[in-house]
């Protein structure tokens, strides 16, 4: 393959899942930052914390129904087609949510509304991370899968930084009046030039080398989801083990953090989005680094790495959030985002090599979003209650036993980095 077609095909890869967690981002700040006031007025502050914190749950929730619906597409349709469709799909709930009335203009119909779009950003969003890591994995190397699938792995830090910054300069730029009123809402406005853009990256390119093969073969699963629960599910297993403490580690950086630290212990706004975006920064550079170093030193140790040094920090998170001052602080925070890369780095590729051809896109969306729900969807809500009863300590336990789930799937796992696709 020309290198022009496969820059494309890293940067489709990339700019998909960075704008899918762009919007992703800006729902997650605006909820600890906002939407307890302005979609749950009529509770305190803490309680509609949690109550916004459930509607990002509900995202969660929803990503199954998006890989189940989805993954089936993507084996039997192909991997651009829905590529496409979920991006379309999130791009417009995200615009819909910045012009959606608060409770004071709808009343009860303004958060019913809000956990709608919310419900459809998650489906989205379930059928999209597959088909991003499939597009670069199923076109590269084999020596080379473990950087290409991080293309895709870098899209949720870059969405993420782009969107949490944004957001600080709107924060920076108006008062506080102002952003309650009508400044909340820019970010999510954005969203519809960034899906023109990625609408046009993405229908440029191919289908998959490889899921073109099968479809010249009409060799298609007839029913990819059952094939993957009757043929495939210890591999199954071990792929959505994996993500688990991953993914409540990332619910603790991206979501609960920034409640803490303006709620808690009572730090700017500003600050707190600092130290969320440096660890955002550090991430993009970190993941493709540790993607590419896999595949030199193999899936299982790379990702242990990550596993043993996570345990360690969350043993000490808290402990330095508390007592240090800014510098430390922000330190503490992008820790934990270059931490997090050393297992996100190869997640891609090690999920996707879990699952042949013909079932990988809906195998790797079951993983991806079944999980999900348990390792990341619940768990700022289930942050915010640990804290309101045991206090952090109790936080910190949680986040260990999500990772030694992670560490028994990857003990569990056998190595794929160097093993055909097929």
């Amino acid at each position: 393959m020309r290198s022009a077609s496969t820059s494309r095909m890293a940067i489709a890869s990339l700019v998909g899942t960075a704008l899918e967690y762009f919007d992703f981002a800006v729902y997650n700040s605006m909820a600890a930052i906002v939407f307890n006031r302005l979609f749950f007025p009529t509770v305190d502050p803490l309680t509609g914390t949690i109550l916004a914190f459930a509607t990002f749950a509900v995202g969660y929730g929803s990503r199954p129904l998006g890989g189940l619906v989805f993954g089936r597409l993507g084996d039997r349709r192909g991997r651009r087609f829905v590529l496409v469709a979920t991006l379309v799909m999130m791009g417009a709930s995200t615009f819909a949510i910045g012009l959606l009335p608060t409770y004071e203009s709808l009343g009860i119909t303004s958060p019913l509304l809000l956990v709608m779009f919310r419900f459809l950003q998650g489906a989205a969003l379930g059928g999209e991370w597959a088909g991003a890591v499939l597009l670069s994995v199923e076109h590269g190397e084999t020596q080379r899968r473990g950087r290409n699938g991080a293309w895709a792995q870098m899209g949720p830090a870059l969405g993420t930084l782009v969107a949490t910054a944004s957001i600080a300069i709107i924060t920076a730029s108006v008062s506080t009046e102002s952003f309650q009123a009508w400044g909340w809402r820019l970010p999510f406005l954005l969203s519809f030039l960034l899906m023109a853009f990625g609408l046009w990256v993405r229908t440029g390119v191919p289908e998959t080398p490889l899921f073109e093969s099968l479809r010249s073969q009409r060799a298609m699963a007839a029913a990819p989801i059952r094939e993957v629960l009757r043929d495939w599910w210890r591999r199954l297993l071990i792929a959505g083990g994996a993500r688990i403490g991953p993914d409540v580690q990332y619910s603790l950086l991206i979501v609960f953090t920034l409640t803490y630290l303006t709620t808690v212990l009572h730090q700017s706004r500003s600050l707190a989005l600092t130290a969320v975006s440096i660890g955002c920064l550090c991430s993009v550079f970190a993941v493709p680094y540790f993607g590419a170093l896999s595949d030199r030193l193999g899936r299982r140790p790379v990702y242990g790495l990550g596993l043993l040094l996570a345990f360690v920090w969350a043993a000490l998170y808290f402990e330095l959030i508390n007592r240090a001052g800014p510098v430390l602080l922000v330190i503490a925070v992008a820790a934990g985002f270059l931490i997090h890369a050393v297992m996100y780095g190869p997640q891609g590729a090690f999920i996707t090599e879990q699952f042949p051809t013909r079932v990988r896109y809906a195998g790797s969306s079951l993983a991806y979003t079944m999980v999900g729900i348990i390792g990341g969807g619940l768990a700022p809500v289930i942050f915010t209650l640990l804290l309101r009863r045991y206090g952090t300590l109790a936080i910190s336990v949680y986040l260990v036993a999500a990772l030694s789930i992670s560490a028994v799937a990857i003990a569990s796992a056998r190595e794929t980095s160097r093993r055909p696709l097929d």
